[in-house]
């Protein structure tokens, strides 16, 4: 490994790739970021130079390839699950570069939910009762001979997040049934899943192909509003770590990942990279709701800057095969996100960001950039999840107070940003009991 010098290619444009960036330039073997799309608001927390390509998409394979050729990229770590799909990894391996993040065949437990479920039957990991449909017609008989029971509608393929609909009765379901057509070919193929009640939380992974280790637990809010109200988001906010996940929970999740990792190396598709579990406690047992193939979005800017290792040598290791022989260090810090967004209902135009300078002033704050341009020395948003304010601390109490006073300080023109003002609250709740 060279000492110092390498050029890190980072694959995501939100606040995951934001906090990659931050995590990678403070390694002293990396000089300089690529990073495609990006944004404006990475280069903040950044120690080293810091390149993006915002008109860039992560499925345009060729580009990519020439630019990680003419930059002399060291490093990918493909952190996007659309470049997941399109087989990048694949193609970067391919030319022989070090990559971190599952080719197109291994990544299709996150981009294929119908395969995913045959795979976790497969292998005996508990999930909930489910029926693939690829038919309108068949899939509506089947609510209508079931029409006492509550189901998640769910698209086969990627679908940013929004992709699974809550049907509480038999109209909800048809009508969710119906709306898979605006997911496109993702909606072709979809899965009807039963309705589990419980305590959701993640927990993420990272493997080389066969060793894995556990990097830690969250629990991501999706609910637009306070008290889980409204629609799912793709995350607006997060904590680490979370009560929910006991002693016997993570020894459950632990044995998931086993199978895991061991099931898709038998199937000839070996994983290398991050997995996350998207985990449901019910009465004390683990069900898998879902896999993603790579880091969450919020999670990974609560769960990243606890890794005291320096990222750069993980990501080799991984990328390397050499898992096994690395240990993985974590400060375990209490770490709360919460995600500004713009007013629901408000048009979607660029508006000036006010309060980044102060917000950062404060102890234990970061601030992750997700869809944030820079024009001079003015921030500017114009639609969907905009930035996420991360507070630490050594409790759940303080690292969410640091949060969101920071996020106080920040304002959007014309009084158009929103939050949720109770992220943590299950947790706060169970330690004042």
């Amino acid at each position: 490994m060279k000492k110092k010098g390498n050029t890190v290619l980072v694959i995501d444009g939100g606040g995951r790739g934001a906090v990659l960036v931050h995590k990678y330039s403070q390694s002293p073997h990396v000089s300089k970021i690529i990073v495609i799309p990006g944004n404006d608001l990475m280069k903040i927390n950044s120690q080293k130079p810091v390149k993006i390509f915002p008109n860039l998409k992560t499925t345009s394979l060729k580009e990519i390839l020439k630019i990680s050729k003419k930059e002399k990229v060291d490093l990918a770590d493909v952190a996007q699950d659309n470049a997941v799909e399109t087989g990048l990894v694949d193609k970067l391996t391919k030319e022989k570069f070090n990559v971190v993040g599952p080719t197109h065949a291994a990544g299709q437990i996150e981009w294929d939910k119908a395969w995913a479920r045959e795979f976790m039957k497969k292998y005996k990991i508990p999930s909930p009762d489910y029926h693939i449909f690829n038919s309108q017609k068949k899939a509506i008989n089947f609510i209508n001979k079931n029409p006492s029971k509550r189901f998640f509608i769910k698209a086969s393929g990627l679908a940013e997040g929004k992709g699974a609909i809550p049907a509480e009765n038999a109209k909800e379901a048809i009508k969710a049934i119906k709306q898979m057509d605006r997911f496109g070919k993702s909606g072709e193929t979809f899965v009807i899943e039963e309705w589990l009640v419980g305590e959701e939380f993640s927990m993420f992974a990272i493997t080389d192909g066969s060793t894995f280790q556990i990097l830690g637990c969250a629990e991501d809010y999706k609910r637009l509003y306070d008290r889980d109200l409204g629609p799912n988001t793709g995350g607006i906010g997060c904590i680490t770590p979370t009560s929910v996940v006991n002693k016997k929970i993570y020894k459950q999740g632990e044995l998931i990942f086993k199978k895991t990792v061991l099931g898709l190396a038998s199937e000839k598709r070996p994983y290398k990279g991050v997995l996350y579990l998207g985990g449901m406690v019910v009465e004390g047992k683990v069900f898998v709701i879902e896999f993603n193939a790579r880091w969450g979005d919020p999670e990974a800017e609560v769960l990243v800057p606890g890794i005291e290792n320096d990222f750069f040598e993980l990501s080799m290791n991984v990328a390397q095969g050499n898992l096994r022989n690395f240990k993985i260090i974590v400060d375990g810090k209490s770490r709360v996100a919460v995600t500004g967004s713009l007013r629901p209902g408000a048009i979607n135009k660029k508006r000036e960001l006010f309060g980044i300078e102060k917000a950062l002033r404060l102890k234990g704050i970061t601030l992750y950039g997700a869809r944030v341009t820079k024009d001079k020395d003015k921030y500017f948003v114009s639609s969907g999840r905009l930035f996420h304010v991360v507070g630490e601390g050594k409790a759940v109490i303080e690292a969410r107070k640091r949060a969101y006073d920071a996020m106080f300080l920040l304002s959007i023109e014309g009084n158009n940003l929103h939050f949720r003002t109770d992220i943590g609250w299950r947790d706060v709740k169970r330690l004042r009991k």
